[in-house]
């Protein structure tokens, strides 16, 4: 939030914010989202383009696999067997057994006890191998933080590569034990990035994840960010990688505009090629038979809401708010540590350029 300091025209707000935080002794991270949004975001008026209004707009996702949702609550109470049961049944279901294995993984960083005794229980249960690899990763992350390289201290680096060390040895053993399954290779994939493995280990860990699903979500998700300039390539790299992932699949669209938004910092020009453009319309096609139903519909529909916004197409902008409605807990808002005020301050921000014909009742929408 503070970033917005440097910005001239609401550096004002924010001291008021930081008054009323200290009138109410808490910090401005604490203040209500909508006390915020007030204080820092232009009054607009949602319904007049038929966008649901400020207050609906949340960073809770819907439930989308109740059975899941269940077993979260059950391993939170310490009862590891209905997760045991769901991460078997996911097998073969590629993309729903990784988000399976990653919710579970990040419950078991915060207390893998449920995790122990499924091992005591079951010691050669394969599919607990799974989740036990990428509880490792989930924890290793927790380790490092979020904050930038310059802000993350030694300690807490010794800490990161350590456990994605086990991470990677736990993931090619459960990749040994499940020879078809190419959820521990997307593992692998992500403790690369983290550990700094060359180019060519790299393309080895991505051949052996391809050979087992080519359209695998979560790994090309993984290894556009290994791509990144940030991490181990280049601008250059990531949205080449991305390209050829999407030549691959309509599925895949989204990514070349996911590496223009990893490469804004240095070379906003990327939103302007013609590679980009070409995927944005790809993309637009593909979503016009979509809803807001799916995590990975709503991430996709963010990214063409950001490129659309870049390439000051507000009206078509608008028009993608009103399909996505009032979910902010996908990409790129999750990119923000206050994803809703993000959302609303986009939105706000298509609205305002919008020509009047974006309006409910005059566009015909």
């Amino acid at each position: 939030m503070f970033s917005l300091l440097f910005k001239p025209k609401q550096a004002l707000s924010v001291i008021r914010l930081m008054r009323e935080a200290k009138r109410r002794g808490v910090e401005v991270e604490e203040l209500p989202t909508e006390l915020v949004a007030a204080f820092l975001l232009p009054k607009t008026r949602p319904e007049r383009f038929g966008l649901v209004p400020d207050a609906d707009v949340t960073a809770d996702p819907p439930v989308e696999d109740p059975a899941l949702e269940a077993v979260r609550a059950d391993v939170r109470a310490g009862h590891w067997e209905n997760a045991a049961d769901l991460t078997a049944a996911s097998y073969g279901t590629w993309d729903r057994r990784q988000r399976i294995a990653w919710a579970l993984a990040d419950l078991a960083a915060k207390d893998d006890a449920w995790l122990t005794t499924w091992h005591t229980a079951r010691p050669n249960d394969p599919h607990r191998s799974v989740v036990h690899a990428l509880s490792l990763v989930s924890l290793a992350w927790d380790i490092r933080g979020s904050a930038r390289a310059t802000d993350t201290t030694h300690a807490q680096f010794e800490g990161f590569h350590r456990t994605l060390a086990e991470a990677r040895d736990a993931a090619r053993a459960a990749a040994a034990v499940l020879p078809d399954d190419p959820t521990p290779w997307s593992t692998l994939i992500t403790t690369a990035r983290g550990l700094g493995a060359s180019h060519d280990d790299f393309r080895t860990l991505w051949s052996e994840l391809v050979a087992r699903d080519p359209l695998h979500h979560d790994g090309h998700q993984q290894a556009l960010q290994y791509w990144c300039a940030k991490w181990r390539g280049s601008n250059e790299m990531a949205l080449g990688f991305a390209l050829d992932a999407a030549d691959t699949s309509p599925r895949f669209a989204a990514l070349p505009l996911q590496a223009a938004l990893e490469a804004e910092d240095t070379d906003p020009s990327l939103w302007k090629t013609p590679e980009v453009g070409r995927a944005l319309e790809v993309l637009l096609e593909r979503l016009a038979d979509e809803g807001a139903d799916t995590v990975a519909v709503r991430d996709d529909r963010g990214y063409a809401i950001l490129a659309l916004l870049r390439l000051r197409r507000f009206d078509e902008a608008v028009a993608q708010f009103r399909v996505l409605g009032g979910y902010a807990d996908a990409a790129p808002w999750n990119y923000f540590e206050m994803p809703v005020l993000s959302f609303l301050s986009l939105r706000g921000d298509a609205m305002k350029g919008a020509s009047r014909a974006a309006r409910v009742g005059r566009s015909g929408r």
